[in-house]
């Protein structure tokens, strides 16, 4: 309960992207259903698995619109990421590129996605609008969606502070039901449908993800998919006491059910699928191995029926929610060491880098060319790894080249 959520917020998310929202329910679901079986049966933990929150906003905002690449190219970029997930997992190569990203530049990347999702949030609330003068202002609080937005908001994070495990569910669907005599929502005309994965199904477009030299793109989505989906593992794991010596156990295995999972969501139709922090609550309430999984995925295979209730969900419904996300996501903010300068620079860069600009590429970008820089300036470059180097000149030909975006 505590991330059926992600049921109505992603098909929301990606139909702003053109994308059919019945066949996008279907690919949600089913790639959640598979990728948390995985978990379960493969790796054994108490972990499930869903397309990623920060990084639907990513493909919805910054590719699709951001970039006017099609929706079906974009797939084919997501299920490429998770072809290299895949493969770099089964080389181990994904855990040494974990220790080679300096802390700094993981804390700000996650503290800035929630930042992003935030500002998405309060941009379909209508709560911050568009300003000739200021670029952003405040809304009309005279706007019945602004104010039933706004009652959204706090409901969920009294019942999140009451700690209530289904409380974005709750909130979405109190204040959805809330807009119907208002005429801002409608009752569906049935509530349950057969699946029409049909308009997302195998549409993803490889040859033009190949062609149209998307290699940053692909890398951005693995990187951003790699720290948010380890950092939920060792979160969670060390919750539920899975930690050996600060290690996890059966980490290729846990990190292959999100290669597979993004595979599979590509090809039904949606974006990068990852862990959830939310499992979290799992764990806390008893769950230990990977046979709780069944149960999740069972639900989630029951939602694909559930269509004409996600479609009658409004977009000021599912806006609450993902400025919660965002606030949950900036926790990580507090990791950073910000009494050295060196590593708090780099962290801030990326943190507003990142919504200011609409971009998480630009974020992450900017907060690693700035530890680069700053890490030389005060001769400390033995603190820069080979990796670092090596994405710092791409970086740099990327602006020198292609120019800002």
């Amino acid at each position: 309960m505590t991330m059926a959520y992600v049921v109505v917020v992603n098909p929301r998310i990606l139909a702003e992207a053109g994308m059919p929202v019945e066949g996008v329910l279907f690919a949600t679901c089913a790639s959640a259903a598979i990728a948390t079986l995985i978990m379960g049966l493969w790796a054994n933990y108490p972990i499930a698995l869903a397309p990623g929150m920060s990084l639907n906003a990513y493909f919805t905002y910054s590719i699709v619109i951001g970039r006017g690449i099609p929706w079906q190219t974009a797939l084919g970029v997501v299920f490429l990421s998770g072809l290299l997930f895949l493969l770099l997992t089964l080389t181990n190569v994904r855990e040494q590129i974990v220790n080679g990203i300096p802390d700094c530049l993981k804390h700000g990347t996650a503290a800035g996605i929630g930042l992003f999702i935030a500002f998405i949030g309060l941009r379909n609330a209508k709560i911050i609008v568009a300003n000739p003068t200021t670029f952003v202002g405040l809304g009309k609080a005279s706007d019945p969606q602004v104010l039933l937005a706004a009652a959204g908001l706090i409901l969920i994070a009294i019942l999140m502070a009451r700690r209530i495990g289904s409380a974005i569910l709750i909130g979405i669907v109190a204040i959805a039901l809330a807009g119907i005599p208002l005429g801002l929502a409608h009752w569906p005309s049935h509530f349950f449908s057969l699946p029409h994965p049909g308009g997302t199904f195998l549409k993803l477009d490889f040859r033009a993800a190949a062609k149209i030299g998307l290699g940053e793109l692909i890398f951005v989505f693995f990187f951003v998919d790699l720290f948010d989906n380890v950092g939920t593992l060792v979160g969670v794991c060390e919750q539920g006491g899975f930690l050996r010596d600060g290690k996890l156990p059966r980490a290729s295995r846990a990190l292959l059910a999100d290669a597979f999972g993004t595979m599979i969501g590509a090809l039904t139709g949606t974006s990068t699928v990852t862990s959830y922090i939310e499992s979290a609550a799992g764990v806390a309430a008893g769950a230990r191995t990977g046979l709780g999984n069944l149960v999740i995925a069972a639900f989630f295979l029951v939602a694909v029926f559930c269509a004409p209730l996600v479609a009658a969900i409004p977009a000021y419904a599912t806006a609450p929610a993902l400025i919660l996300v965002g606030a949950l996501m900036c926790g990580a903010v507090a990791r950073v060491r910000w009494d050295d300068f060196s590593e708090a620079f780099p962290a801030f860069m990326t943190l507003v880098a990142t919504p200011l600009t609409f971009s998480i590429a630009t974020g992450l970008s900017l907060g690693l060319l700035s530890f680069t820089f700053i890490k030389v300036g005060t001769g400390r470059h033995r603190e820069i790894s080979p990796l670092i180097w090596i994405l710092s000149v791409l970086f740099l030909f990327r602006y020198a080249f292609l120019g800002s975006e």
